[in-house]
């Protein structure tokens, strides 16, 4: 099976491309994408600062209209920002309107500015990651049962109905690094994605692993996906290896670069990790051409290990 891309795009068009035409922005990104890629992915953010930001669901159920040959997703949805039942009929929609098209990309919610700033209580990281898996178990319940009912802590449905419920059931992708949000992972969701390249990816894999051996879940059933910046700037001397994360300090983002050759050494060992989507978030439409020409081709020929096999 071909490992598989998809494209990360912000919210506006990076500093010099596009004059602020956000539609021709996404629209130029997407054409430049070779066959090799199948998805579309958007942030779930409010605000950073008085950075411009746009919506994260909104976004992308425009995009999953505007480009209906992509499958779409968040990387990844806040669960704070939305009742979990309101979201599972959100997505049971989404998935209905766009003719089974959508991936749910959900985690605890990280950004402590925006929750506050937005009126959204912020408790403790624990408790965060426990509405994690009670939302996801409640969106679970409605896409598989009718009428629904789910009593939590945080989060309760009674005789919920979700209907159309989803056909087929959009795959719940978990981002994150957490050990409790790894078990989680482990325990309810379909797949996980963190940070490549491989030095950022396996500091955090065997934790995934870890949580599946505590469940009694076979980590091969986890869809592994991976999430890549990448830079091919036109002089590699002005390539930065290494800048500071403000989600994760302790975990730098390390592009993908300064050439597409070393673009496909730097995605070799995931691949045969197990991993078989990559979400590329390029620096310019310039970097996402070369991207496609030279690196996703390459790369969709490399040989993942069997047990991990799996496509969305």
């Amino acid at each position: 099976m071909p490992v598989e891309f998809g494209l990360q795009l912000s919210s506006f068009p990076p500093d010099g491309e596009g004059n602020g035409d956000v539609i021709g922005f996404y629209r130029r990104m997407v054409e430049a994408l070779s066959p090799e890629f199948t998805t579309l992915w958007v942030s779930d953010h409010l605000q950073f600062g008085d950075s411009p930001v746009l919506e994260g669901w909104t976004r992308l159920t425009y995009l999953a209209a505007m480009f209906p040959h992509l499958k779409v997703g968040h990387l990844v949805l806040s669960q704070s920002f939305r009742n979990p039942a309101l979201l599972a009929k959100m997505g049971a929609t989404l998935q209905h309107l766009s003719g089974g098209r959508f991936i749910l990309g959900i985690g605890a919610g990280w950004h402590e500015e925006e929750y506050r700033a937005y009126g959204y209580d912020y408790p403790s990281g624990g408790t965060r990651v426990a509405q994690l898996a009670e939302a996801i178990q409640i969106i679970r319940t409605l896409w598989t049962e009718s009428p629904a009912t789910f009593h939590g802590e945080h989060y309760s449905i009674e005789n919920a109905y979700c209907e159309p419920r989803p056909d087929p059931i959009p795959p719940i992708l978990i981002g994150t690094k957490g050990p409790k949000a790894l078990r989680v992972t482990a325990r309810l969701a379909d797949g996980w994605s963190w940070d490549a390249p491989m030095a950022s990816y396996e500091r955090v894999y065997p934790e995934l692993r870890k949580a599946c051996a505590e469940v009694g879940r076979d980590p091969a059933s986890v869809w592994l996906t991976a999430g890549a910046d990448v830079d091919f700037p036109d002089d590699p001397a002005n390539f930065v290896a290494e800048y500071p994360q403000e989600s994760y300090p302790d975990f730098p983002i390390r592009p993908l670069g300064p050439t597409p050759a070393d673009a496909v050494e730097q995605l070799r060992p995931l691949v045969s990790l197990g991993v078989t989507h990559v979400m590329v978030y390029p620096s310019s439409l310039r970097t996402l051409e070369r991207f496609s020409a030279e690196v996703a081709p390459v790369a969709a020929r490399l040989e993942p290990q069997t047990r991990h096999e799996r496509s969305v």
